[in-house]
């Protein structure tokens, strides 16, 4: 058997149009990776059971790429997505928007979503095979509120 190690930094482009961020976006993501001395990260984006609308979104700093990922660049970004989440982040568009000098949010622009929260944080998919996909989760398909806005 035959073990081969990842280094986020070697893994080739895929030429993938799975979901899209934006260049300013990634400018804050970046931004963000450097603050924290976070060489050699990429950003991985995913789908977990739970929120006030079944399924949330996350997105964490990695340097491990996993069996299955989706794996490109955007404007310089190293992007990462497993394949269970990619099915409900397929055309998906990541934003920053800048409300103030003090404040700002990324917002994930889904049209795999049939309904989201208010928060947009957390949504319904259009099918119902997330209930299957996350069964095995603590939290549920349902979920119990996501605390970012009080619904739930």
């Amino acid at each position: 058997m035959t073990v081969i190690e990842h280094d986020i930094t070697t893994q080739p482009e895929q030429d993938t149009t799975l979901l899209t961020v934006s260049e300013t976006a990634a400018i804050r993501l970046q931004s963000m990776m450097s603050e924290k001395e976070l060489t050699g990260y990429g950003l991985r984006v995913f789908v977990s059971g739970g929120g006030c609308s079944g399924l949330q979104y996350g997105m964490t700093f990695d340097d491990e790429i996993r069996e299955g990922d989706a794996i490109w660049k955007a404007h310089g970004l190293q992007l990462m997505v497993d394949p269970v989440s990619a099915r409900y982040l397929s055309g998906a568009i990541i934003d920053y928007q800048q409300d103030n000098m003090l404040a700002g949010a990324f917002k994930i622009d889904n049209p795999n979503a049939a309904s989201g929260c208010g928060c947009g944080h957390s949504f319904k998919a259009k099918d119902d095979q997330a209930s299957e996909d996350y069964a095995d989760y603590d939290e549920g398909y349902s979920g119990g509120g996501c605390g970012s806005c009080g619904h739930g």
